[in-house]
């Protein structure tokens, strides 16, 4: 069960009118949020449509007015020069389509999810995302947290909106009957507010690169990156997460030379000595999005039982994680983290921990 909108043709073509008449459409496959179709007018030029659905029964408290912040988010990028698509047009008034509507212009390139990289292929794409990080995270953003005033989850320092947005999460999953460690995981939280002091200047985070997001051209450059909904302003490292979301403590070596190559900051924020409690931060909150999605989404399909227990133990990873970098003093100050590794390595942010293969899977 998947909980995405049903969009008819018909209702298709009446959120089109205004820029022409569909001869052809297609359903995007992939995901589980949003409902996405390729279509191709009369004229010949092509758009994606993507639907969103607004209950905020099946949404967390992040998700609220994402539809808004991705066109938010495409538009600012787009004047800096990033290969995002153009907004072609909206539709918020839920008249045609029970859901939130964003038309975009079809970007070139392929998918990344859908080539068959060689190992020197994969890592040339790895090298690429890297460079892009760097240029997302030179994009100033006003505020920290999540851009959608309908989230609630804006604050003018990196602690305090971090708190809030792991709050929101674990009020998401107490509301559906999802038990969690919820002392815990505030006690946790709070005892590495000072790591998350360091971040003063919040950046544009997309916080979803995985390869499905990301389109290449036959010399593998990235020609378009989608799917900026989840966008948070804030810290860069969290885009590592968003890398990676079912791995654990490892980056990929190419991605943080690419950026570093590009400019970019990530291995450099990795070896501060609050880089290693930042990032078991960021693993702890995406965890918690990963435990608590299934049950908001009502999610009951053949693979949810493996799922909850693999994001279970990223969950308790992460709080063992923080636990042992708090009594190492390491919360704040103290231990160095890990130096950029070399070209097809991973460096570790801990002692341990699988190694990260990037896109190896991201939320359902």
């Amino acid at each position: 069960m998947t909980h995405k909108l049903d969009v008819t043709p018909t209702q298709i073509a009446a959120v089109l009118r205004p820029i022409g008449v569909p001869e052809r459409i297609e359903r995007l496959t992939g995901g589980m949020f949003a409902a996405a179709y390729r279509v191709t007018l009369a004229d010949g030029g092509r758009v994606v449509v993507k639907a969103t659905a607004t209950d905020p029964r099946r949404l967390c408290r992040y998700e609220l007015g994402i539809a808004r912040t991705e066109v938010e988010v495409y538009r600012t990028l787009a004047g800096r020069g990033l290969p995002v698509p153009a907004v072609v047009l909206t539709d918020f008034g839920h008249d045609v389509v029970a859901g939130d509507v964003v038309v975009t212009a079809h970007l070139p390139g392929t998918p990344w999810i859908e080539l068959d990289l060689d190992e020197e292929g994969a890592a040339r794409a790895r090298r690429a995302l890297g460079g892009f990080m760097a240029d997302l995270h030179r994009v100033p953003a006003p505020a920290f947290g999540y851009p959608a005033a309908e989230s609630g989850l804006r604050a003018q320092d990196w602690p305090t909106a971090f708190e809030a947005m792991v709050e929101a999460i674990v009020q998401d999953a107490t509301d559906v009957g999802v038990v969690l460690p919820v002392d815990r995981i505030r006690a946790t939280v709070r005892a590495h507010r000072g790591a998350l002091r360091v971040v003063t200047a919040p950046a544009v985070v997309h916080t979803d690169l995985w390869p499905a997001n990301v389109f290449l051209d036959d010399d593998l450059a990235i020609v378009g990156v989608i799917d900026t909904e989840r966008t948070v302003w804030g810290d860069p490292l969290l885009d590592l997460i968003g890398v990676d979301q079912l791995g654990l403590f490892d980056v990929d070596g190419d991605l943080l030379a690419g950026d570093t190559e590009a400019g970019g900051v990530l291995a450099q924020q990795l070896a501060t000595p609050t880089g290693p409690a930042r990032f078991a931060l960021y693993r702890l909150y995406f965890s918690l999005i990963l435990v608590a999605e299934v049950d908001v989404r009502g999610y009951d399909d053949a693979w949810v039982p493996e799922h909850r227990v693999r994001v279970r133990g990223l969950l308790d990873a992460a709080l063992d994680r923080l636990d042992e970098l708090a009594a190492a003093g390491a919360g704040g100050t103290g231990r160095q983290g890990p130096g950029v590794p070399g070209p097809g390595r991973v460096a570790p942010v801990d002692d341990g921990g699988p190694g990260a293969v990037l896109g190896s899977g991201t939320r359902p």
